[in-house]
């Protein structure tokens, strides 16, 4: 039997980054939704959290399953029900990729905290910049084509 532990912080954004989801009650539809994709696949929602143009998500997920295949089955399935749901008449897609950092289970309560203050945090800097900010905490070059699609 192998055991694995794996905490996924991952990141969605609307297609261009556009203010197309709700920031009233109707986003805990996109939340249930979710949670229940992530629940059917083996994994675990530890928090959720959402402003207008993207969604913060903790979980964990079967080692079984490749992040990659994970987070395609996840964005596809959401927006297609998003599509058509109450609330999210704006809402035309995901951006393309996403972006995802591993951490150790340790670190959940920091992370949960983090997701939860979205709304503070984002009085204080702009999506982009905490996208940017993201993107090079996995080390990697953010490319400034990447936020219009």
């Amino acid at each position: 039997m192998s055991y694995v532990q794996i905490l996924i912080h991952a990141v969605i954004r609307t297609y261009r980054s556009e203010p197309t989801l709700p920031m009233d009650d109707n986003r805990k539809h996109l939340y249930r939704y979710v949670w229940g994709i992530i629940n059917n696949k083996g994994g675990y929602l530890y928090r959720i959290n959402s402003m207008s143009e993207h969604v913060h998500i903790l979980f964990t997920m079967p080692a079984t399953i490749a992040l990659s295949d994970f987070m395609r089955d996840l964005k596809a399935s959401s927006s297609k029900e998003l599509k058509t749901a109450v609330g999210f008449e704006q809402f035309r897609s995901w951006g393309e990729g996403y972006a995802g950092l591993s951490y150790s289970l340790r670190d959940k309560d920091m992370l949960v905290n983090y997701i939860i203050n979205q709304q503070e945090h984002h009085k204080k800097i702009s999506f982009m910049d905490e996208y940017k900010a993201f993107i090079q905490e996995m080390g990697l070059g953010f490319d400034e084509r990447d936020w219009l699609r």
